[in-house]
């Protein structure tokens, strides 16, 4: 490629040229509705040059969520994500599923932020499980919310970021706005409300059972979670592997499934999801190998002993 005086020269096969000039126009059709052009953009329009879809990276940039504080818009950067948005605008309940990174949680709250500005809905709940990620935080000081505020610090950012912290605090203390721990939802059942269970790898079945019995009407429910990175104790079933199970034939219910090419932090954040990805399937794989094989010498003893 030779950039000169405004213009680019693209040398090379015909088809590959093709799909250079297609990731090119594509990135310049995004710089002309105002977005700046990050290395995540790059990345994800030339991914998308190779199943021929890089014009779907100019529909993606169109679909406004809201905006933050400071004017910048929240809107879905993979076609993962506008899957997910469109999700969450059709179904009553939606599971949102995938690797850190892919703006599972930013992205409902942004929507939850939205329908309540829009007077969809009356108030938002967001709720997480309190439970340590794999250490024991022992005795922590001062009183009851200040134990259960480090679990919830990601709710409260993000609901900084895109309404502001007075604003927050205005519709918080009016109870419009409600950031609780989980067990805080048992006994409630929540109207015309905008609820969102973060972390949902870390409950358990009984903890998602009483969460999803709690919704009434006119309520939107997002259930995000990394299946990857449970911190339940032991051999502790998660809540979420069940009810997908459970609930996957339910037609109001839906699920969308992102995964690393959803990523949109650092670059090196998806190269990390990948690998954790890869290697995680190398290890199921043998398993299932020793098990077969575990499988095949049982039943070849077996076969012996009916012979004797």
């Amino acid at each position: 490629m030779i950039a000169r005086d405004g213009s680019i020269k693209i040398i090379g096969a015909q088809a590959q040229a093709a799909k250079a000039k297609a990731v090119f126009g594509a990135l310049l059709e995004l710089s002309k509705r105002g977005t700046q052009i990050s290395e995540q953009n790059v990345d994800y329009a030339i991914s998308l040059s190779f199943s021929e879809a890089q014009d779907k990276i100019v529909e993606i940039d169109k679909d406004i969520i809201a905006r933050t504080i400071n004017g910048r818009p929240i809107k879905p950067k993979t076609i993962g994500q506008k899957q997910y948005v469109d999700l969450i605008r059709q179904k009553m309940i939606v599971f949102g599923v995938g690797p850190a990174g892919t703006g599972k949680t930013y992205l409902a709250m942004a929507m939850a932020i939205q329908a309540f500005k829009e007077g969809t809905v009356n108030r938002i709940i967001l709720t997480r499980p309190a439970i340590e990620a794999g250490e024991k935080l022992g005795f922590l000081p001062g009183d009851l919310q200040s134990k259960i505020d480090p679990y919830l610090r990601p709710l409260y950012d993000a609901l900084h970021q895109i309404m502001g912290a007075d604003s927050f605090m205005h519709n918080a203390e009016k109870g419009l706005i409600e950031v609780a721990p989980l067990a805080y939802m048992r006994g409630r059942t929540l109207d015309n409300a905008f609820i969102i269970l973060d972390e949902a790898q870390n409950t358990t079945p009984a903890q998602m059972k009483m969460f999803l019995t709690r919704i009434g009407f006119g309520s939107k429910v997002i259930i995000t979670g990394d299946r990857t990175q449970k911190d339940l104790p032991g051999d502790m079933p998660s809540g979420l592997d069940t009810s997908l199970k459970i609930l996957s034939k339910v037609d109001e219910i839906g699920v969308c499934i992102l995964n690393s090419t959803d990523v949109v932090r650092h670059p090196l954040v998806q190269k990390i999801v990948s690998a954790y990805e890869e290697y995680e399937n190398k290890r199921i794989k043998r398993e299932n190998s020793l098990k077969e094989g575990h499988d095949r010498n049982l039943k070849v003893k077996k076969n012996r002993k009916k012979r004797r």
